[in-house]
């Protein structure tokens, strides 16, 4: 297969019947008097969600809902690595010169974050500039084929969402993404920018400014003290280092371990992606359909949601892995690559004040030639789907007329014609 061929999700009634028969097997633990969500997701919230999901969801119809996405699956060649289905949203824009844009995911998100940013991007109401969007599923999420073989790192993460884009014949494109899908996006811009001509993040995770690096930033802050935006968004982060980032730790040395409970248990799934779901937010009102289709798309994922957690293990141990294997082969690029500075391609950058790091924007200048840079006063982790109103807007601002990205894809401005040769 290597022509795109239309997908549909359908998951078989026996794997729904079976699920269902689990959640009514459900035996609860106890809580703390008071823990609130101290302690992690509470009790009360677990027990109303599986109650719902046993008696009332109804996964048909949020199947439904996703199948009028434009989804394809395509075959994606991993070097030194097997073929892989890689299944994949693309719409189109009607607007002649869109700009080609790859939406990345993280976790514990999906193909579905992008669900509320499809239309104002490709079909924009303004003089907004027009863009084709990609939204794949990484392999080993949602409705791509997970690989058999250790090592398969954010090169090889990166290779495939670049190869995609090759194939749909955009041999020039743009890059969105949060979580692990900044520091995919940074590995595109590393190894893939020919192509990749511009990237805007909303999370990225900068060291601090040094004299030997960035001496004028230093002095900068020196001088000028923090903002209490900027002081927040500090607290915040240390929060998430003391308070937040376990699970981190476990999913990056053992996955295997944490894998058997969320394969084998809804409510253990339910409960680790939930409490994400909550701490990683600005007070987004979640319903509880979002919630559970949320994770029920990792429980019905063609490889499982232990497949998921080893992105983590391989971004940690990238340059560990035995002679001989097929990540030995490759050029692995560690987690710690995301924050050194690529001078290749043009960066933009959005902070919200509840995401996991939030660092002063000027920091974002350690990262590569800054563009566009915007610090928001709301929204969370998962801005596509909370905030999707701000992430549109600086997406559009970046690359509109005017913006610090305009031009940057040869041909294709957004606006009905082409920009001509490429401005950066």
């Amino acid at each position: 297969m290597s022509a795109s061929t239309p997908y549909q999700v359908k998951i078989p009634q026996e794997r729904l019947d079976h699920f269902r028969q689990r959640l009514a097997l459900t035996t609860f633990p106890d809580e703390l008097d008071a823990s609130g969500w101290d302690y992690g997701a509470p009790l009360a919230d677990i027990k109303r969600l599986v109650k719902y999901w046993r008696e009332s969801y109804d996964w048909r119809r949020q199947e439904e809902q996703i199948n009028r996405l434009p989804q394809f699956v395509t075959e994606i060649p991993v070097d030194e690595f097997e073929t892989l289905k890689i299944h994949y949203v693309h719409r189109k824009s009607d607007v002649n010169g869109a700009i080609p844009l790859l939406f990345v995911h993280g976790w514990p998100g999906s193909f579905v974050e992008v669900t509320k940013i499809l239309e104002p991007l490709t079909q924009p109401s303004d003089r907004g500039p027009a863009f084709h969007v990609v939204a794949p599923s990484l392999p080993n999420f949602g409705f791509s084929e997970g690989t058999s073989k250790r090592g398969f790192g954010l090169a090889q993460y990166a290779e495939v969402c670049h190869k995609l884009m090759i194939r749909l014949g955009y041999d020039e494109y743009v890059t969105q993404g949060g979580d692990w899908g900044s520091h995919i996006s940074r590995c595109i811009d590393k190894h893939h920018h020919g192509s990749c001509k511009a990237t805007h993040l909303n999370m990225i995770v900068p060291s601090p400014p040094t004299l030997a690096g960035s001496p004028l930033l230093v002095l900068q802050h020196a001088v000028t003290p923090y903002t209490t935006q900027e002081r927040a968004g500090l607290d915040r982060t240390q929060w998430f280092a003391r308070e937040g980032r376990g699970y981190s730790a476990e999913q990056g040395t053992k996955p295997q371990t944490l894998g058997y409970a969320l394969h084998d248990s809804p409510v253990g799934l339910l409960a680790w992606i939930y409490e994400k779901m909550h701490d990683w937010t600005d007070g987004y009102p979640w319903t509880d359909d979002e919630i559970l289709t949320w994770v029920s798309i990792y429980a019905f994922s063609t490889a499982g949601p232990a497949a998921s957690l080893r992105i983590y293990y391989e971004a940690v141990h990238a340059e560990n892995h035995p002679p001989g294997s097929s990540a030995a082969a490759t050029k692995p690029f560690a987690r710690t690559e995301v924050k050194a500075y690529n001078p290749h391609v043009p960066l933009g950058c959005s902070l919200f004040p509840r995401d996991l790091d939030v660092p002063p924007l000027a920091w974002a200048q350690t990262l590569g030639r800054v563009v566009f840079a915007k610090a928001h006063d709301r929204g969370g982790h998962f801005a596509a789907y909370e905030t999707p109103d701000l992430l549109v807007g600086d997406v559009r601002e970046m690359f509109g007329k005017g913006g610090g990205a305009y031009g940057v894809v040869k041909g294709k401005d957004g606006y009905g014609g082409g920009s001509g040769a490429s401005r950066l």
